[in-house]
Parts: structure tokens; C-alpha cells; sequence
């Protein structure tokens, strides 16, 4: 049975979302997938990032991960997004990345990939769910097939009953989240991946 290679792309400045990747790429080893932990390529001018603020950190903490390409994904059977939201909408960041995919999209290289996504905000009414589903709507055009968590799993209500992707709802003060969405973005990724691997192994 061939492994899922599973692409986890990210954007984080707090480090919300990173956090939220690792967990998925833990869970997704346990269960026997091929992963890239990736990070998008930051837009802002990070000269003016306050020593040991959350930003700082996060940018610390991530400084020897890859940053994502297209190729990532074409290597990839199945691709998790992360990111936090923007007014409703994905980060500048994650955007960029997807305006780079133009190549091999227009090769027809993100068909049938298998894709869900994750979102995070200050507040639960902060465009998560648009966030999440501007992301699939971006995986429709590519022509892949996206895997939301519907109501499958009990953990999906624990987080807040979003049933398209995890979305975190972090404090303004610490951007600390939530240990209740870690078994939602454990099921998610378990999700994914065992659809993925009906697919690769049919």
C-alpha cells in the first residue's frame, strides 16, 4: 500500500496556525503519511518585529522550515491549509501562494489533489468559515477535491460545530487556543488522509 504524501502549507504570524500544522503533521506520521510541514513566504517587512514579541517568536520558531512552492503540491496527494483570516478572507500571504500556482494549474498538476483547510480569528464570528471556504473555493478551480469534516466526528462540536474545517477562535490577549480543537484537527487529518489513500491505492 503506497504511504498519502501529505503537503501541510501554512501562513502564521502569531503562531496560531503553526501550531495548529504541527499537530496535523503528528497526527498524519502516526498514521503512516509522507510529510512536508511548509510555510509560505512572508510579504511583510519583518525589520520592524518587536524583540520576544508573539511575531518574533513565530518567526523563530519556523525559521528552518521550507517555504512552500508549487512543486510541494504537485508532489503531494493530499494538502492541508492553514491560515488565519483576513477581513473574512485568507491572508495576503496565502494568497500570494495561490496566485503562484498559475503554471501548474494551467498543466492540469492540482487534479484530483485532495484538500481541507484550517482557519483561526480573534473571535468566532471573524470570518472563519469564508476563510475556509475561499480556500476550497481556489481547490475547485484547480480541479481537486475537497474534504470537509461535515458532522463526522463528536470533536466537531466540541470545537465549535464548523463543519467545513477546524477553525481556532484564539484569545486577544495570549493567542493561546483552545486543547478542545486538537481532536477536531487529529479527525480532520485522519479524514483526509484515509480518503487519499482509497484513491491512491484503487
Amino acid at each position: 500500500m503506497s504511504k498519502v504524501k501529505l503537503a501541510i502549507v501554512f501562513y502564521s504570524q502569531t503562531g496560531v496556525n503553526y501550531k495548529m500544522a504541527s499537530i496535523a503533521k503528528e497526527e498524519a506520521e502516526k498514521n503512516g503519511a509522507e510529510v512536508r510541514l511548509l510555510k509560505v513566504k512572508e510579504l511583510r517587512d519583518t525589520s520592524v518585529v518587536e524583540p520576544d514579541s508573539l511575531w518574533d517568536k513565530t518567526i523563530k520558531a519556523t525559521e528552518d522550515l521550507k517555504i512552500a512552492t508549487p512543486e510541494d503540491l504537485v508532489w503531494a496527494d493530499a494538502i492541508i491549509f492553514s491560515t488565519p483570516t483576513r477581513f473574512g478572507n485568507v491572508s495576503s500571504q496565502m494568497k500570494d501562494f495561490f496566485d503562484s500556482l498559475g503554471g501548474v494549474w494551467s498543466e492540469g498538476k492540482l487534479v484530483n489533489k485532495f484538500v481541507t483547510a484550517f482557519a483561526s480569528s480573534q473571535n468566532p464570528n471573524g470570518g472563519q468559515e469564508h476563510t475556509i471556504r475561499a480556500i476550497y473555493t481556489s481547490a475547485m478551480h484547480w480541479g481537486a477535491i475537497v474534504v470537509p469534516t461535515g458532522y463526522t466526528d463528536d470533536s466537531i462540536f466540541a470545537q465549535g460545530g464548523n463543519p467545513y474545517g477546524v477553525s481556532a477562535t484564539q484569545s486577544p490577549e495570549t493567542y493561546e487556543i483552545s486543547n478542545d480543537i486538537k481532536p477536531a484537527i487529529e479527525h480532520q487529518t485522519r479524514r483526509l488522509i484515509e480518503i487519499a489513500q482509497k484513491y491512491i491505492n484503487d
